[in-house]
């Protein structure tokens, strides 16, 4: 274990989560961010946790990993796990992350102090007449002990409540770079322009809350579903665009409303902003952050960010090649101040 520092600080390392962490001393984290696949909601190549056929199968290997996370966590450390709900075939919720919970803290000895509430401003439109939307996901905030970091003074400084009138947002204009960026033709171009105006002036006008757009090309098309409905506008007019009603005065224990990220190299890119918020939280400069699932790398830049070291780990080659990217672009970026 000599050389563990060399492989992996500040590090993207590829490979089975369960057999990397254990090359890793014992009490080195002091704090672990992290989102797993989610149950059987995509279908995962290479392996790797979300495929499994019941949920108990998904839960014991994401306990497995969990308890080799509170090995290496510091005993003043936390480890912060988000993840999502499923549907089972009657239409009834199977509780996945609530159950996951429970056994973390039955099977690995952990406090569980806070479960946030990340309302997401661009959740999965209503599928069902008679269901409503989700619009929210729990990050869970488990502890070793009663010594655990907590810089509360620095959480959600940037929280507001939510500004009705919102004439002088600029949501949306992103998207008139990428649809100029996209293989659409001329007069697909012309008309998603069209309605994404219409979009942002709802948005101005209090009409709707929020939205979200996907083109043909630049997107990952929607996953399972009948060919219908986003799908099939994607496929034929080039896009959709999906709005979002309403808005939401938080308190602590709800994050920031802030959107996932949908791309075509990783399905659902943590919102950084949200995975800051929780770094601050929780430790403090200089400290070691992990992300044993950490896709798109997000939780390592928000450690660059706030100068802390981080570890990042996938057992998805592209992921881990899409992370060092954005972390080469975020250095980069930084010998250009």
């Amino acid at each position: 274990m000599k050389n563990w520092q060399t492989k992996y600080i500040n590090k993207i390392v590829c490979g089975d989560a369960l057999k990397l962490l254990k090359e890793i001393p014992s009490e080195t984290v002091t704090l672990t961010v992290t989102s797993p696949p989610y149950f059987q909601q995509r279908e995962y190549e290479n392996g790797g946790i979300g495929n499994e056929k019941s949920v108990e199968e998904y839960i014991d290997k994401l306990i497995s990993i969990l308890k080799e996370i509170v090995r290496i966590t510091k005993n003043n450390g936390s480890i912060v796990f988000n993840l999502g709900d499923k549907y089972d075939d009657d239409g009834g919720l199977l509780l996945v992350p609530y159950k996951f919970a429970q056994e973390a803290i039955n099977k690995c000895n952990l406090k569980l102090i806070n479960s946030l509430l990340w309302i997401k401003p661009n959740p999965t439109p209503r599928q069902f007449k008679k269901r409503l939307v989700n619009a929210y996901e729990p990050f869970f905030i488990f502890v070793k002990s009663r010594d655990y970091i907590f810089n509360l003074d620095e959480f959600n400084k940037t929280k507001k409540r939510a500004n009705i009138n919102r004439r002088h947002t600029r949501i949306g204009e992103k998207y008139f770079e990428l649809i100029d960026k996209s293989d659409l033709k001329e007069e697909e171009k012309k008309q998603a322009k069209l309605e994404l105006i219409k979009a942002i002036e709802q948005v101005k006008t209090g009409e709707i809350y929020s939205f979200r757009m996907k083109i043909r090309g630049i997107h990952a098309l929607p996953f399972g579903g009948q060919n219908g409905g986003r799908l099939y506008h994607i496929k034929n007019k080039g896009f959709t665009i999906i709005k979002i009603h309403g808005n939401s005065l938080k308190p602590d224990y709800m994050i920031n409303s802030v959107a996932t990220i949908k791309g075509a190299k990783h399905p659902a890119i943590f919102p950084l902003d949200l995975v800051k918020e929780i770094v601050k939280l929780l430790s403090n400069r200089g400290d070691i952050v992990l992300d044993p699932f950490v896709g798109s790398g997000t939780t390592a830049i928000a450690a660059l960010q706030l100068d802390r070291k981080f570890i990042g780990i996938d057992i998805r080659k592209k992921y881990c090649e899409y992370a060092k990217e954005r972390i080469k672009n975020l250095h980069y970026q930084k010998t250009l101040l």
